[in-house]
This record gives structure tokens, sequence and C-alpha cells, in this order.
């Protein structure tokens, strides 16, 4: 008997949340009709700002913050197809549930999405701003990101991360940690790259005090130390070798100016590694001892490397600044390459930067060859603290080109396409002048980059107070398949493949005690 009245008892207790939960429901529901407002005649102030922006299908929640005052805010997010997003808040910030957000955009590609936004004053009365559009793209975004988060510390490595981060959430996981390696000093870690933006093969850069300057590959879950340094690398598409550049990189200070800081690189060359032999050779093409080459990138065919090339104008390499810094512009140059016989061609001049009057940087080929984006700054090869760097893209089939309408006024950097070329990441300074942040642009198939999004979080306020700056950012289609303890691992083994370097300008010009080892391999 005592049984049945307990059971009775929750009965009638789950009976009653029930009643509750409908009424409060009921409530939620009866709060998004607003039967009087006024109409404001512009569009709210929001943070981050998606007015009439192209927005990938398979992102994250956009949240973001009314930046209008209120007691109370409601938010209604539609398309013409699936159920409406509801978003009563007290607070400005309108944090978007996952669930209804990921079906409204699956079930839109290629539709307007609309944002309705109301905001209650205190005096109990409603105002209704004008509808904010964007664009919900057909394509899909590479799912991943990955990017190293660096302090904005001038001469000093402190606990460098490389992290890897999934756009269709907020799931953030580390690839490797500088502390990892070595907690009591922890080393620089270098560029990644990755080839065709799959995570199956990659490589990874190491300076560290304790157990030296090397390079990582990461094959499927294995991670091999190579005794060499590795700069800026561009994997072949046959995935049979990897080229890269040597660079003898100094940082120095201006007194005054927007930007203080400047890097110049006294002296560089290109070498590439073959993975079957194992062995690094050069060609004079891509060495000259009269030239700084730097950012080499496989065109998509693996028939041409491209790369950056300059006049080298000083001769003692110890002076930093060198005489003439100021004064050094890089041309835009190819090379042909045959895989099969180990043999180069020429090398040519695609753009010049005599013809540009500024020095051009960081050329990325869109994966389906069409399109060459670039930066263009007014001197050097560090276009990170140049306020002056743009975002620039080439048609490969006309040769021209043209500077992106979605610059800023600041340092416009690093970039990289996703896999369907219909994407990329980029860096950029816009949002304060001081540290870097990441945004994604919708690249269209007649060339057009369109306004770009920031790299979204679950808090829109998190850029705010966030004092790390991000760098590098690579676009792949899955998570690394190596292991961050598998990386950390090799680093301290002492197991390593040998590797002889040839003879190139930049090891005859710097002095090296040794003609079979590299010269100093140093970036930011």
């Amino acid at each position: 008997m005592q049984m049945k009245r307990y059971l009775w008892l929750i009965l009638l207790c789950a009976l009653l949340a029930l009643i509750v939960g409908a009424v409060n429901l009921a409530r939620r529901q009866a709060a998004f009709i607003i039967e009087e407002y006024a109409r404001v005649d512009r569009l709210p102030r929001i943070r981050p700002d998606y007015t009439e922006t192209v927005i990938p299908p398979n992102i994250a929640p956009l949240n973001f913050l009314v930046e209008e005052p209120g007691t109370h805010y409601r938010v209604k997010i539609y398309s013409t197809r699936s159920k409406e997003i509801k978003v009563l808040s007290r607070l400005p910030t309108i944090v978007i549930p996952p669930g209804p957000w990921k079906k409204l955009l699956a079930a839109n590609r290629g539709e307007e999405l609309r944002w309705d936004v109301y905001v209650r004053k205190p005096d109990g009365r409603w105002s209704r701003f004008d509808t904010i559009t964007s664009t919900i793209a057909y394509e899909d975004i590479d799912d991943y990101l990955v990017y190293r988060l660096i302090k904005p510390l001038y001469n000093h490595w402190q606990d460098i991360r490389v992290y890897q981060r999934n756009l269709t959430n907020y799931d953030e996981s580390g690839v490797l940690y500088g502390q990892q390696i070595s907690p009591s000093s922890a080393p620089c870690i270098n560029c990644h790259t990755f080839l065709n933006n799959r995570t199956d093969r990659m490589t990874l850069g190491i300076r560290s005090t304790e157990y030296g300057s090397s390079a990582l590959i990461g094959k499927g879950s294995v991670a091999t130390k190579l005794d060499t340094k590795f700069g800026y690398t561009s994997w072949h598409p046959s995935g049979r070798l990897v080229a890269y550049s040597l660079n003898k990189v100094n940082q120095f200070f201006h007194s005054a100016g927007v930007e203080v800081r400047t890097v110049v690189d006294l002296d560089s060359d290109l070498v590439y590694y073959e993975v079957g032999s194992q062995t690094v050779k050069t060609a004079p093409g891509i060495s000259d001892p009269n030239r700084l080459e730097t950012y080499p990138t496989w065109s998509p065919d693996g028939q041409y490397l491209y790369f950056c090339s300059a006049p080298i104008l000083w001769s003692d390499l110890n002076r930093v600044p060198p005489k003439g810094y100021e004064r050094v512009r890089y041309d835009l140059r190819r090379i042909r390459y045959d895989i099969e016989t180990d043999t180069w061609g020429e090398a040519e001049t695609v753009l010049s930067s005599a013809e540009t009057g500024l020095s051009i940087l960081l050329p990325r080929i869109s994966p389906d060859g069409r399109f060459l984006l670039f930066c263009m700054c007014e001197y050097g090869g560090f276009p990170i603290f140049q306020p002056s760097s743009d975002l620039y893209l080439m048609d490969l089939e006309t040769g021209e080109y043209r500077r992106l309408e979605i610059n800023s006024d600041r340092s416009e950097s690093w970039h990289s396409w996703s896999s369907n070329s219909r994407w990329f990441a980029f860096s950029s300074k816009r949002r304060d002048g001081v540290f870097t942040r990441l945004y994604l642009s919708y690249f269209d198939e007649t060339g057009k980059a369109h306004k770009p999004i920031i790299l979204p979080q679950k808090d829109p306020t998190f850029y705010d107070s966030f004092l790390k700056t991000y760098s590098v950012p690579e676009l792949v289609m899955g998570l690394v398949q190596v292991s961050s303890k598998a990386l950390a691992n090799a680093v301290r083994s002492p197991d390593k493949i040998a590797v002889e370097m040839p003879v190139v300008s930049m090891t005859r010009k710097t002095q090296e005690p040794s003609p079979g080892r590299s010269s100093v391999s140093e970036r930011e």
C-alpha cells in the first residue's frame, strides 16, 4: 500500500513538472509575440557584424552581441525553408542553439538568411530594427582550421602552441604545445604545412635550445625527425617531396610609427627534400647567390614551383638592419619541374615588383589551379608587420591581377585555400591593429571574395579579452592524424634522419663552418 502511494506521488510530481514546463514554454512563446513596436529605420549594431556576409552551410552558430541599449532582446533567424530560430535574452549576448542552427543552414543552401532584432527599452516599449541579411553558401568550408597561438612578445619564446579548431562547432584541441617538448625551455614551433588540405601528411619546424633545430614529418600516426631546418614549406601534390626555404631572419624596431616592429630576411634560398631517398637538393633557379628566394608554393598539377625572389642589396649579413632594407621588394617567379626526371627549367618572372611598385609575398594557388592569392606591401618580406600589406588576386588564365575589395587599412597576411577553392582563411589586424585574428571569406566562381567573418567563438565577446595572436591559418579536411604525444616524443628522441645539405648560396655567404649543413633558419 505504501509502495502504491509512493508511485502515485512520483506520477503526480512528473505530471506537475510537465504542466509547469508547458506553461513556461507557452510563456516563452508568448514572449516572442510583440504586438506593438516602433520601427527603427536602420540596421542594428551587432558584433561581430554579419551584415551582407556569405557564411558556410556547415559553420558553427554565429553568436553575436547586440550593441543597442535595452532590458530585453529578441532575435528571429529564418530563411525560405525549415523552422525559424527564436532567441529571447535579458542580456545583449545572443546565443544560438546549435541543433536548430544546423538544420536551418542545411535546408537553405544558396538562400538568404535573415535576422530580425527587437530591443525592449527601460520604459517597456519595443523597437524593431531593419532586417539583417546574409547568404548561406552552397559549398561547405573544410571542417578544420589549424593555427598557431603566440603571445605578442618581441624576442622571447613562451609556450607557443599549435591548435586545430572544428569549424562546425567550437571544439579546439592541441596539435603540439611547446611545453610538451620541454617545460623548462619551451621551444619555438614554426610553420605547419599539409599535403593537399589533408592531415595524413604534414610538416612542422622546431627550434629548441635543448634539443636543437629540426623538422618533423607526420605520416599517418607516425612522426619522424629530420636533422635539418624547415622555413616556409610546400608539399609537392604527389607527396614525394617538400620544397622549403632556408632563411636568416632578424627582427628590429623603429622608434615610432603605426607598427614599430620590422623583420628582415638577410639571406635565403630554396631547397627540396625527397621523401623516398631522404635527400636534400637544390637547383640554380631557386638558389641564386645574388638573390633572396622564399615562400615556395607548388601549382596543383605539380609542374611549377612558384616563389618570391628579390635582389640582395647588402654585403654585410651581420648588420641589422642592413643598409637598404627598406628598398627590398620581391618579385613573383616560377620554375618548371619534372618530378619523374628530377629536372628543373629556367626561372621566369610572373609579376615584377618594378611593375607593381610593391613587394610581392605569400603566393598560394587555389586547388582548382585558376587563381593565385598573394600579399603586396611597401617593402620587405614579412607582411604581418606591414600595415600596408593587402591581399591581391591573379587570374592565372589571363595574368591579370587586382587588389581585393575585402582589405582593410591594417595588415592582411597569411592565407590558405579550402580544398574546394570556394573559401579562404586569412590573418588580419583589422580589428584593433595589434592582435592578429583569423577571418573566413567566400570566394565565388567569378573570382569575387565576399565580406569575411571572423573565426566564430561561442562567446561573442571572446576577442575583447583574448591576449594572444593567431598566425599561419591552414584549412584542412579533418583532425591531424599524428598525435601531439608522438610529435613531442620525436623532438626529444635521439633518433633522426641525417641529411646532407647541398652547398647553396646561403651556406657560402654565411660562411658556415661545415658546408654540408644549413645556415640558421629563423622565422617569427
